[in-house]
């Protein structure tokens, strides 16, 4: 055998690359002590932090083995094209999933109006960026935003990216102000189309995956920071049963590591179904490439090498389910 196999690189649907910084800090006893961690994190960054740190953090997702990234960008539209750069000099394929953020959150956070962020997304795109629509939520961005953010992003065939069902409070909320649950508004808005990624969904009910199967809509899971912020387990089994597509996503950068996040989600799925053939290699492989790019938009995306004389892989006769089932990023060249 060859001491190295190509495969497709990975791909990371959800990314907040200035999270980074958080990891091993004392982050708080629970999601939302940690999100006013992260906000003064947020309020301190530049230009020219991002376009230095970001390029630090995407060389680490490169050298794990992501060659293309989602970053889930709310800091400021000169911060965006920072990240741009970013992603350039690190050598990965960015698609920018630019935030609409209505109220709520920081001041840097949000636009004057839905037709100003849309206006800021056009000049990126204008300037050659991959992007992305995406909402950042249905606790920042009101019901007309999220109407007008859904025809947009069907008429332009972008992708739309949101955070959904990843946490009770949010969900209290928005059925207080809308007598819906956030998925059931996302397709009452027009914002569930086969272009859609839910982030999380861990807290989703039936009807709402009903929703997303019916939608064709994809779900970007990120299981190492959902464990981290005690997101709870997404209904991994559930989501299969309905033909909803699955990706990963690094999100708050707590660990960077696609094998990790693949394991932590097929550990999901054996623990709620009691069994261990929940989901092939084959299918845990697409999750972490062909769904992710495909959550993105991306048609091609560069490829890695698996060193197959590594030690955590010498030996084995089957190096791709060695690989699922047992090996870090190390292994990546």
């Amino acid at each position: 055998m060859a001491d190295g196999i190509q495969i497709p690189g990975f791909v990371n649907a959800h990314s907040h690359a200035f999270q980074r910084a958080l990891r091993g800090r004392t982050e708080g006893a629970d999601f939302w002590a940690w999100r006013d961690l992260m906000l003064d994190l947020a309020r301190g960054q530049t230009p020219g932090h991002v376009r230095t740190e970001y390029a630090a953090v995407y060389r680490e997702m490169r050298d794990a083995g992501y060659t293309a990234v989602g970053e889930f960008h709310y800091l400021g539209h000169r911060e965006a094209q920072a990240a741009l750069e970013a992603g350039a000099e690190a050598g990965v394929e960015l698609v920018l999933l630019y935030v609409a953020y209505g109220r709520g959150g920081l001041d840097r956070f949000r636009q004057a109006s839905v037709a100003d962020y849309l206006h800021q997304l056009e000049e990126l795109r204008a300037g050659g960026a991959r992007v992305g629509v995406a909402p950042h939520s249905v606790r920042a961005c009101p019901r007309d935003w999220l109407e007008e953010l859904g025809r947009y992003a069907a008429a332009e065939g972008l992708p739309l990216h949101v955070h959904a069902d990843e946490q009770p409070r949010e969900i209290e909320e928005c059925v207080a102000e809308h007598g819906l649950r956030p998925i059931e508004l996302l397709a009452e808005t027009g914002c569930l189309t086969p272009l859609t990624t839910i982030v999380h969904a861990t807290h989703a009910d039936g009807r709402e995956l009903d929703l997303l199967g019916q939608a064709c809509a994809r779900v970007c899971a990120c299981p190492t920071t959902e464990a981290n912020l005690g997101d709870g387990f997404l209904p991994v089994e559930r989501l299969l049963h309905r033909g909803i597509g699955l990706c990963i996503g690094s999100d708050s950068n707590v660990r960077i590591d696609p094998l990790e996040e693949l394991r932590e989600l097929d550990g999901i799925a054996r623990r709620q179904a009691g069994r261990r053939d929940v989901l092939t290699v084959d299918a845990l492989l697409s999750m972490g490439a062909d769904e992710g790019a495909a959550s993105l938009g991306l048609e091609t995306w560069p490829e890695i090498e698996i060193d197959v004389s590594h030690p955590q892989l010498r030996g084995v006769d089957e190096p791709l389910c060695a690989l699922v089932a047992s090996c870090t990023a190390d292994v990546v060249r």
